[in-house]
């Protein structure tokens, strides 16, 4: 057996900040080369950030990406570094670039573009036509295929098996949801199973917009067993020995190795090198995954930390009400930027109770950010007066509740503005689905931090990080009382909506899962409650398209996975 060091850059990057990422790319290329590495994957897109959407239309941008790849190329020596970057020309293509010795050894185009949930790629990209070449790195074919290359059971990853490689290389921008990295080590042995070869994967790792990569970079060897995982949301050089055995008497004895196919020419990029740096093969670490509830939290911390960070903010204000919505995004924004970049604003009304200002009051001293009070009745009752003549003798009604809420949005922007601070809403996916929040009110805000968030999942959340810090951060008095708007007297969430019980499983049949009024019905739920839920929904498109953006959890988030028509009449 021959003895190949690999490794797996996950690096957060930023979209369009070329210079930095450049700069992020070469000191991770130089500790690879520290620790003996014979080839170092970057992730998918690594020179530009994934995903750069429509700044590939612009063609400086695009060549600056180039010169960026050239000036990484310069800094790379007999290590080979994978860098993924678009490749310009008479077309445009998802490209990986195998670099080393100071200069673009060879590029690889993706041939299969995903246009599915958050992907937009052929949108911009032409696939590549083939699956080659291979590069010989110290005297072992590699393979090298771009994120959705490897999905495919009959794609380039086969192909190139077939066609001589004794390892493959992926480099990807695969962003979370829950429940993706079961999936996707599922699949990931699988294809090293069928292939015959190890498989490395690197994925990067941040919050872009709505986006979060989770990272889980890994390594699988040839029958398909994990040999390394990096952590989730995390940097990390995953590095590990890959002990790599001729194919071709495997291929003979396994019918699966057998498919017919042409034989790849290969580049001789780097020798085979006469010592390996220990006798003994360096074992990559396996992180442990983490539990549903760990990952679907660090998911929004990260979403939201790179967000606020990545714009040039350095402090959020929330508005707090002593809700348990406002309650986990003030916890969620002190885990993610430290409580002392956090303000917490509460405005009562004339129908706040008094537990909505201790509740938040209680919260606020927990995590040790600042707190403010600003009560909003002297401008609520400027606003009725102001309005009266010409409201006459119309009785209150959602009107009046609505003013209130736009009055506290126009205080908290007021402080963000005053200040730089950028504003946190706190509207949960299942309010944000019938359409229960106030627009240009509790809607108004740079960013959503629980935003694709069922209510039930932002209970579940709260204990779960009470339960994590082993103590209360949340106080138990906000996870018990019953919801409430607090726009009128004695208002709760269930005077206008079904319990949440009843209604996320709903908004998840209607929304995640695509179902029809009737298909969710036939699951046992009241007809007149389905129908009025969906109605609701269809209405509150408008609505949703003037939120804020918010971090994706699920498989299908409100924004660039779900695309409905405001004016439509399909019921």
């Amino acid at each position: 057996m021959r003895r190949l060091r690999v490794a797996a850059a996950q690096l957060n990057l930023t979209v369009g900040d070329l210079a930095g990422n450049v700069e992020r790319i070469v000191a991770a290329y130089r500790e690879a080369v520290d620790r003996g590495v014979d080839v170092v994957a970057f992730p998918e897109l690594t020179v530009t950030g994934y995903p750069p959407e429509d700044l590939l239309l612009k063609p400086g941008f695009v060549a600056a990406a180039r010169q960026a790849l050239e000036t990484i190329a310069e800094h790379t020596g007999d290590t080979v570094a994978v860098v993924g970057f678009p490749n310009g020309g008479a077309a445009l293509h998802n490209a990986a670039a195998v670099c080393a010795g100071g200069t673009v050894q060879g590029v690889y185009r993706k041939r299969l573009l995903p246009n599915y949930a958050v992907f937009d790629e052929q949108r911009y990209f032409v696939p590549g036509d083939d699956s080659g070449p291979l590069y010989r790195v110290a005297g072992v074919s590699i393979g090298v295929s771009v994120c959705e290359d490897i999905w495919s059971s009959h794609g380039p990853i086969i192909d190139q098996a077939v066609g001589g490689a004794e390892v493959a290389i992926n480099i990807n921008g695969s962003p979370y949801h829950q429940g993706k990295a079961d999936l996707r080590d599922k699949m990931l042995s699988t294809r090293a199973a069928d292939a015959g070869i190890p498989i490395v994967y690197c994925n990067m790792v941040g919050g872009q917009d709505e986006l979060v990569f989770d990272g889980q970079s890994m390594v699988f060897d040839a029958e398909g067993e994990l040999l390394a995982r990096a952590g989730q949301f995390t940097e990390e050089l995953l590095v590990v020995d890959l002990e790599v055995r001729g194919t071709y008497r495997q291929r003979i004895l396994d019918p699966r190795g057998r498919p017919e196919g042409e034989r790849l020419p290969v580049v001789e990029v780097t020798p085979d090198r006469a010592e390996h740096p220990t006798d003994r093969p360096l074992v990559g670490p396996i992180a442990e995954p983490m539990g549903n509830l760990a990952e679907v939290y660090e998911a929004l911390v990260l979403g939201t930390r790179d967000y606020v960070r990545k714009n040039g903010f350095s402090d959020v204000v929330i508005g707090m009400s002593g809700g348990i919505d406002s309650s986990l995004t003030a916890v969620i924004a002190a885990d993610a930027l430290g409580p002392e970049h956090v303000h917490g604003v509460g405005m009562p009304s004339r129908y706040s109770s008094e537990g909505s200002v201790s509740d938040a009051e209680k919260l606020s001293a927990n995590l040790g950010i600042d707190f403010r009070i600003i009560a909003i009745e002297p401008a609520h009752a400027a606003m009725l007066d102001m309005l009266a003549p010409s409201f006459g003798d119309l009785p209150p009604d959602v009107t009046e509740e609505n003013l209130q809420s736009r009055i506290r949005g126009v205080t908290w922007m007021a402080l963000s503005n005053k200040f730089n601070w950028l504003v946190l809403t706190c509207g949960n996916k299942s309010e944000a689905a019938v359409g229960y929040a106030t627009l240009y009110g509790d809607t108004a805000g740079g960013y959503a931090a629980i935003k694709d968030v069922y209510k039930t999942l932002v209970y579940d959340l709260s204990r779960w990080r009470n339960d994590h810090e082993g103590a209360e951060l949340v106080p138990n008095s906000v996870i018990d009382k019953p919801p409430s708007a607090e726009l009128r007297p004695d208002q709760r969430d269930d005077q206008s909506l079904p319990p949440y019980d009843v209604l996320d499983p709903i908004l998840h049949a209607y929304i995640d899962d695509d179902m029809t009024v009737d298909e969710i019905v036939q699951l046992g739920f009241e007809p007149d409650v389905v129908r009025r839920i969906a109605r609701l929904v269809d209405l509150a498109e408008y609505k949703r398209r003037q939120s804020p953006p918010g971090p994706r959890i699920s498989r299908k988030a409100f924004g660039r996975d779900r695309r409905l028509p405001i004016t439509n009449r399909f019921r």
